[in-house]
């Protein structure tokens, strides 16, 4: 690589840690150093644009530039992506430009870099590419999806490098990217990361597969989903629409963790209705994590939160049981607030779907309920570094009395973190595999550990 390179990429942090924890994540890893080597070709005879997709910190997208491109337009699923992109831009920014003069044939007239960050994967991400460098995510549903936009919306001559840890690539991997390629190769694997290289995108080719949509009439679903009080001659719905992009956690399904947590509720708070319809939610433009709590809650009805909200199954059920009150679906996944919307609308009910980091656009005390089914993954790994931010904004947004309803797999004892978090915590029900806790926000808690 590059001195240039190497300098650029020297610079740069997982954001938001900063690189020192021994078990952390790394800024730039075997997988980008390996999706950069090979993008070094093309980029060197004449490809001065290029796609990113799925870029964990910024590295693929910074090392593009410092390689030579002139113009990266770069999307990736996650809003705390864009965010770590975002943030060792501005790190890398000066080392970046200096490395781009040095190599300019007249240094006082050097040529403009330019990166975009597209909020959604898109024709209009992809149109004209040639080269896309993709980080292979966790799942073939969403590789799926972005490989059939890459080949349908991309340039003829496109060639897609996509890059992984060996452990976690699977052979069926080729066979997605061979549904949409005619060329699908592999590269030899290097410090345990490996390439798979794809061209020649097929012309013969039907619809999209992806946003799927599905029908669930599961008893749970479909009893939490109907009002307690029936008056007015309002009842349940008889299935539930799910609509459900790639990158969605559980596709189109409903996860055992979910449908448990509707299992109980019966045993949810009632939110005091007003009697009406909510009235149309307001957009919120996606974007970096820059302005905390900016989300106007509004203060006349309820508020309901679908705290990680997936493909907006509870957030659909919230909007369905409390008419009249105003439902929040937030997610930190463009695909995952892509696929709420859609359920929400094909489900005929409305609410507010934010894409932010683990609720942090709420603003404080704002919330009479939140639903909550925590990951426990980060993409391929282990984590539940997402669920302890989730329980600390839900002890945050929920007004005095309010209620967080958890449901969690059983091994992981959430509820020590839960009292901390939110206040006296309640073990509601417990199956094989999972648990469901009540947790009531009590400012009593709060005013005694700060007299205490």
């Amino acid at each position: 690589m590059s001195p240039e390179a190497e300098a650029v990429l020297a610079q740069l942090r997982p954001y938001p840690e900063d690189g020192t924890r021994a078990d952390g994540p790394v800024a730039v890893d075997a997988t980008d150093r390996l999706l950069l080597d090979e993008a070094a070709g093309p980029i060197s005879a004449g490809t001065d644009r290029v796609v990113v997709i799925g870029d964990r910190f910024g590295a693929l997208s910074l090392g593009c530039l410092a390689l030579g491109a002139r113009q990266v337009d770069v999307q990736t699923d996650a809003i705390t992506a864009e965010a770590a992109l975002d943030a060792n831009s501005r790190r890398a920014n000066r080392t970046l430009w200096d490395g781009h003069v040095a190599n300019t044939a007249d240094p006082h007239d050097p040529a403009p870099l330019g990166m975009t960050v597209h909020d959604a994967l898109a024709p209009g991400l992809l149109r004209g590419a040639r080269l896309v460098l993709l980080q292979l995510p966790p799942s073939l549903a969403e590789l799926t999806e972005v490989a059939e936009y890459v080949a349908r919306y991309a340039d003829p001559s496109v060639t897609l490098l996509a890059g992984g840890r060996v452990k976690h690539m699977t052979h069926a991997m080729n066979d997605v990217l061979g549904a949409s390629f005619e060329q699908v190769g592999a590269s030899l694997a290097r410090q345990k990361s490996r390439l798979l290289i794809a061209r020649g995108p097929r012309t013969a080719r039907g619809p999209l597969t992806y946003p799927v949509t599905a029908q669930i009439d599961d008893r749970e679903v479909l009893h939490a989903a109907t009002p307690r009080s029936t008056a007015g001659g309002r009842t349940g719905p008889a299935a539930l629409t799910v609509v459900a992009h790639g990158a969605a956690f559980a596709g189109a399904g409903l996860d055992l963790g979910t449908r448990f947590l509707l299992a109980q509720a019966d045993r949810w708070p009632d939110l005091p209705s007003t009697g009406t319809d909510p009235a149309p939610a307001r957009r919120h433009p996606p974007g970096l994590l820059r302005q905390p709590a900016s989300y106007q809650v509004p203060d006349d009805r309820p508020v309901a939160v679908d705290l990680g909200c997936g493909t907006g199954i509870l957030a659909t059920v919230l909007a369905l049981r409390f008419r009249g009150s105003h439902v929040i679906a937030t997610d930190r996944s463009a695909a995952a607030c892509a696929s709420a919307r859609a359920t929400l609308a094909a489900n005929g009910v409305q609410a507010a779907v934010l894409r932010d980091d683990a609720g942090s656009e709420l603003p404080d005390a704002c919330a009479d309920l939140v639903l909550l089914n925590p990951p426990f993954h980060d993409r391929a790994a282990l984590s539940t570094d997402a669920a302890h931010r989730m329980f600390a904004t839900a002890g945050r947004i929920l007004r005095d009395g309010g209620e967080l309803w958890t449901v969690f797999n059983t091994p992981l004892r959430y509820r020590g973190a839960l009292e901390r978090a939110v206040g006296p915590t309640e073990h509601i029900a417990q199956n094989r595999k999972f648990t469901v806790t009540r947790s009531v926000r009590k400012l009593l808690t709060d005013l005694s550990v700060i007299d205490g």
